[in-house]
């Protein structure tokens, strides 16, 4: 019975870990609800009103929701230096409320110098945000100066509630942070491991179904991956270990990903292409089942699940004789002795088994250090001295500084711009329906410009916050009437919206505004100024805000979307052509370089390139031919990326792996590839640049063999096929960016 509970005990665990890497998005709304919840009680028992309480709790959302630093020490500077700047945002509100000119002119600074502010980094980020959300607080409770006293106490509430929250009852280092995505990581790798085990056993009419499932799993993976990268260099004080870690993660990754792809081909009739991996929607290959004995069929199924038990259980301390059996068994897959009699395609996937144990066994010694080697057999003997040597041949390097562009130019100072200039609009707008009201249209048009860059993207985040609105009016209304007025029942209602709104925001902005709008209708409930043509307002200022802010964005230092995309398509190219230039040279026998920074970047680009392309894939698109280029051209590029990865890190072997050896020929095979990319840069930049795509024979044959040497010479076979489909992806690539094709050479 004990027994069972733990194992529920722990799938619970890996789910919640799986679904939420990190616990961030929980942390965020326990953190921000129990901010909420203290300061109501402190406030209730100081005997503070309604509108006090109103006040008090969304003063403890800021404060919550606004700090963004990693650090502990650092988060505390910035939530000291939030509480004055609250104080004195909600005193010139109260002043100015009045003051019609006045106020609305000042309300255009401060939203100008809260935006402007971002180019200080998560500071000034945060004390922006407290400074403009506190000014609209006391638009929104109508702050009076006669109050002002009580109204600054219920802040200083707030703020202490959300510092005792932060520090003490929920707080969130970035250590423990990190670990939480390790853990993420693992049910990660572990979820698509079963749906790579639903792909062997899919029937022909449900592949599409299994293959979405895995093609779903290696991008949450490489979600995961990312987050860790990102966490990396503030929580693991010691730079090796932090390469250490980075470097095993990538190699699980890159394992995982390729076992998925080894599966699909074994189950295809023909070679399968890894952008089918990447491409949503695309069909699977045509498919039968491997040419081979149940028993052989069995025994994979059964290593596969050996993998994903291998998974689950590494990291969680628990070691024996049944795991040591099962990861020696899977490690024996390495050794081309040990392969049962298959088909070259399913031998290639019990390899692929044997690799992605490896990386597990490596990644479970990063993380938990040395393991028992009692039970080892040669096999596993044998991969341990592989990830010991190569542990030891990793060292720290220095990331050059970026040049930052300057003036108009910056980013923080041009959305400043056109945030002050839509703010004014929306003013202006928003007066005209309503006096009372007016700042939902600002706030609209401020929160449209977080995190956005280009046109594109505020068109559809004004779209999705209006959508969210509009649903969110009609919850309100239900709720509203439910309620009462039950002031408890309320706030209660307000604790599980706001809990909600935190846990979505990162998954959907939409229903984040559908869960805000909604809280609101309660709000106004408890201010006693509910009515229907309240909530009706909200949409019509929510659509009047998004409107002043995509005229704004068109028209004010605008930065299109083909502008946007095309700036990062190029950041994309340079990056994977940095990849593999330098990969290839390691591989060629050149000095050592950092890869692992350099692919590290080149995913970034990526991420910031499919986030970017969000306008012009998004399903309200009219135009569906651009739809599909854009989506074609991201799986392209993510295609490459996978491939590109895997030659650095096969690169990074290179010192200490017995069977992978320098290959001085590799650098003119690969030149083709890399000039390729090069002029597909030069494309993107310049749409009349004269250069052409070359093509011609396979990187194979470029090679050329010696005679009484074998075809490859010293290079394996994995590196090969590697380059390969990344010069077949990189040619790929030239016809839907219209760069044209050079007459093959004879």
């Amino acid at each position: 019975m004990r027994a069972a509970g733990r194992s529920v005990r722990a799938r619970l665990r890996d789910r919640i870990a799986a679904s939420d890497p990190g616990l961030l998005r929980l942390t965020a709304g326990l953190r921000t609800v129990g901010a909420i919840a203290l300061t109501l009680a402190v406030l209730t028992l100081l005997g503070a009103d309604v509108h006090l309480l109103v006040a008090g709790a969304m003063a403890a959302m800021v404060a919550t929701f606004a700090i963004r630093e990693k650090q502990l020490g650092a988060q505390a500077v910035t939530l000291a230096l939030g509480l004055p700047v609250a104080l004195v945002s909600v005193t010139l509100g109260a002043v100015l409320n009045a003051r019609l000119y006045v106020g609305d002119v000042f309300f255009v600074v401060l939203i100008f110098c809260a935006v402007y502010g971002r180019r200080f980094g998560d500071r000034g980020t945060a004390l922006g945000l407290i400074g403009f959300q506190i000014y609209f607080l006391s638009l929104f409770v109508g702050a009076e100066v006669s109050a002002l006293p009580t109204l600054c106490g219920a802040i200083a509430v707030a703020f202490c509630s959300s510092a005792l929250l932060r520090f003490a009852v929920v707080p969130a280092t970035p250590t423990g942070v990190l670990l939480r995505l390790r853990l993420a990581f693992r049910a990660r790798l572990a979820q698509l491991v079963s749906a790579q085990l639903d792909l062997l056993d899919a029937q022909p009419d449900e592949m599409d179904k299994a293959l979405e499932a895995v093609r779903d799993g290696t991008a949450r993976l490489h979600e995961t991956a990312m987050m860790i990268q990102a966490q990396l260099e503030e929580g693991t004080p010691d730079e090796s270990a932090a390469r250490l870690v980075q470097r095993r993660i990538a190699d699980a990754e890159i394992a995982a990903e390729r076992l998925g792809l080894l599966l699909l081909t074994s189950r295809s009739a023909e070679r399968a292409d890894t952008l089918t991996l990447h491409l949503p929607g695309a069909p699977a290959p045509s498919v039968g089942q491997p040419a081979v004995p149940d028993e052989t069929t069995a025994t994979l199924r059964r290593d596969l699940q050996a993998l994903r038990a291998l998974v689950l259980r590494a990291g969680s301390g628990d070691s024996g004789t049944g795991l040591a059996h099962v990861r020696n068994r899977l490690l024996g897959y390495r050794d081309e002795e040990n392969l049962p009699p298959a088909p070259a395609a399913v031998q290639d996937v019990f390899r692929g088994i044997g690799e992605a144990a490896r990386s597990v066994l490596g990644l479970r010694i990063a993380l938990d250090g040395p393991q028992d080697e009692s039970d080892d057999t040669p096999a596993t003997a044998r991969s341990r001295e592989e990830l010991d040597a190569e542990d030891a041949a990793i060292d720290g390097g220095e990331e050059p500084a970026e040049e930052q562009e300057t003036g108009l130019r910056r980013p923080t100072t041009r959305a400043a711009v056109q945030v002050a200039v839509g703010s004014a609009l929306a003013i202006v707008g928003g007066e005209l329906l309503s006096t009372q009201r007016w700042y939902w249209a600002v706030l609209t048009c401020w929160i449209v410009f977080l995190n956005t860059a280009s046109t594109g993207e505020i068109l559809v985040k004004g779209y999705r916050r209006l959508l969210g609105t509009v649903f969110g009016v009609v919850a309100g209304i239900v709720l509203a009437g439910l309620v009462g007025q039950h002031t408890w029942t309320a706030f209660g209602l307000v604790l599980v919206l706001i809990f909600a709104m935190f846990y979505v925001a990162p998954l959907s902005y939409t229903l984040m505004s559908f869960f805000v709008t909604a809280m609101l209708g309660l709000l106004y409930t408890l201010l006693h100024t509910y009515s229907l043509d309240v909530l009706l307002l909200r949409v019509e200022e929510t659509a009047l805000g998004a409107a002043c802010g995509v005229i704004a964005a068109a028209l004010v230092l605008p930065v299109r979307t083909d502008r946007r995309t095309n700036e990062l398509l190029g950041t994309v190219l340079d990056r994977l052509a940095e990849v593999t230039e330098a990969a290839v040279g390691q591989l060629s026998g050149g000095p050592a370089d950092e890869l692992l920074d350099k692919a590290r970047d080149l995913d970034q680009a990526l991420a910031d390139l499919r986030a970017a392309t969000q306008p012009l894939t998004h399903p309200v698109t009219p135009l569906r031919a651009r739809r599909h280029t854009a989506r074609y051209v991201v799986a392209l590029l993510e295609t490459c990326a996978y491939h590109a990865r895997t030659l650095a890190a096969t690169a990074e072997l290179l010192p200490t792996h017995p069977s992978i050896a320098a290959d001085p020929r590799l650098r003119g095979a690969a030149g083709r590839t890399v000039r390729n990319i090069g002029t597909i840069a030069a494309r993107v930049a310049d749409e009349h640049a004269a250069a052409r795509v070359e093509t011609g024979p396979s990187i194979a044959s470029l090679l050329g063999s010696d005679a009484g040497t074998p075809r490859y010479g010293r290079i394996t076979d994995r590196v090969l096929r590697h380059l390969e489909r990344l010069d077949e992806a990189v040619v790929g690539l030239a016809r839907p960016l219209g760069v044209p094709m050079a007459e093959p050479r004879a």
